[in-house]
């Protein structure tokens, strides 16, 4: 029999062997309690199998390619904003942030360094923090001031039944024996490509410049960058007040938006 040099490892089981996004190996450890019937010493750790989270390979991987954070030159790492996300809502970018943290905390609860995701956390919640302080070009002081409820913060929205609120999600919570899965949600790439918000607009079938709701079409049009409107136009007064880069408007607008240009 042929083994694949690739997926197959004979090592010590002292040593860490990687199966299904874990570290894998036989505990050596002395540490003596007390457990039985008798509450007599025993050294219940030693001998048996623990499951670790590869931190360097899987935790660090996952921060680096969604550009959570960048790491200094001491090796730290440092959390930033997502540039592909700014154009989301506050409730948008929280529910991303939310279900890319569950889905890999959840999925790593059996492991017994769980309580090293505690700083993954932190890079997730002020990452997030700071991508919707960069959305309103605010402070992330300001952002948790203007959330903050209780000891923790999060975006209110509503609903048929009434207003709720989205709060960040604590990863401790994750560590359930009973529900863990290694499905990541596709939120991130749903709200990351649809604009839910553009669409209402659309839907409302108001145009932004005339205030036409009789209008048989209804069309988007959008800027590069705002700061390279001068407000010369009607228009463009119009959008640097909302502060959108998008106004939904009627064809006849349209068309005497693009002539003009």
């Amino acid at each position: 029999m042929e083994l694949s040099e690739e997926k197959t490892l004979i090592t010590h089981s002292s040593e860490c062997a990687r199966f299904l996004g874990y570290d894998i190996r036989v505990r050596r450890s002395q540490a003596i309690k007390r457990g039985g019937n008798h509450h007599v010493k025993k050294r219940t750790l030693n001998g048996s199998v623990e499951l670790l989270v590869p931190l360097n390979d899987k935790i660090h991987k996952f921060i680096f390619s969604k550009k959570i954070a960048v790491q200094k030159n001491d090796g730290t790492l440092f959390p930033v904003h997502r540039k592909y996300l700014i154009g989301s809502t506050d409730l948008e970018i929280v529910t991303i942030y939310n279900a890319e943290l569950r889905g890999i905390c959840n999925y790593y609860c059996l492991a017994v360094n769980f309580s090293k995701l505690n700083y993954f956390a932190y890079l997730m919640e002020y990452s997030c923090l700071k991508t919707i302080a960069s959305r309103h070009k605010s402070s992330i002081s300001k952002v948790i001031g203007k959330y903050r409820c209780g000891k923790k913060w999060g975006v209110p929205y509503e609903t048929k039944s009434g207003s709720k609120i989205r709060f960040f999600a604590d990863y401790s919570n994750c560590k359930t024996y009973y529900d863990y899965s290694d499905v990541i949600s596709n939120a991130a790439i749903m709200y990351g490509y649809a604009v839910n918000t553009l669409e209402n607009r659309l839907k409302a079938h108001v145009c932004e410049l005339c205030g036409a709701t009789d209008s048989e079409f209804y069309e988007i049009h959008h800027v590069n960058k705002l700061k390279n409107l001068k407000g010369k136009e009607h228009w463009e007064r119009v959008m640097i007040a909302k502060k959108r880069r998008t106004l939904v408007v009627c064809r006849h607008c349209h068309k005497s938006v693009i002539h003009k240009n």
